[in-house]
């Protein structure tokens, strides 16, 4: 179990092979929603690891880990999120500041109400690895709910939102650093 949403299958895919000066050790990895294994869409690409030998331990992570990871997360809707009235009223969103950016927002909003997000992935997010990062693409929407006077919700307006990212890593004194860089 990795958390309460997945788990992982690190099962050996093969009898581990042992040489003179090392043993090499061929684990599935394959995440699933928590308490649903269930068949991936993807199908695992065999890879080789470079023959290095001047550290004591590698460890090689396959694009298809990533892309289980991501649907496992994606069935167990770990993407789906609402931000609630406090976190806005704290940043002074409210449906005024909405209704100096699109009109239909400000005909029916005449006086300021807080507000409510709702951010959730309309598709499993893809992770491809890449020469010296991984690129995310992810598909969601962004729904605006004004919260009235009697406490009930009323949906302003909804955006779509496609976003391509790309991540690198790189170790900068023994401190695993992370650098992210919005596509589009």
């Amino acid at each position: 179990q990795i958390d309460d949403l997945a788990e992982v299958d690190y099962s050996l895919s093969r009898l581990p092979e042992v040489f003179r000066s090392f043993i090499d050790l061929d684990l599935k990895g394959l995440v699933f929603p928590a308490g649903n294994y269930t068949d991936s869409p993807y199908v695992a690409a065999s890879f080789t690891i470079p023959d290095q030998s001047d550290s004591m331990l590698y460890l090689a992570f396959s694009e298809y880990f990533f892309q289980t990871s991501s649907f496992a997360y994606y069935t167990a809707g770990a993407f789906n999120m609402t931000i609630a009235e406090e976190i806005c009223s704290y940043f002074n969103i409210n449906t005024e500041i909405f209704g100096s950016i699109t009109p239909e927002v400000a005909k029916y909003s005449v006086t300021p109400y807080p507000v409510m997000l709702k951010l959730m992935s309309t598709e499993i997010p893809i992770i491809s690895l890449q020469q010296d990062s991984f690129m995310l693409e992810i598909q969601g929407s962004l729904e605006v709910l004004a919260i009235l006077p009697d406490s009930t919700t009323q949906s302003l307006f909804t955006l779509n939102i496609a976003a391509n990212t790309s991540i690198s890593l790189n170790i900068f004194d023994k401190k695993l650093m992370g650098s992210l860089c919005l596509h589009r």
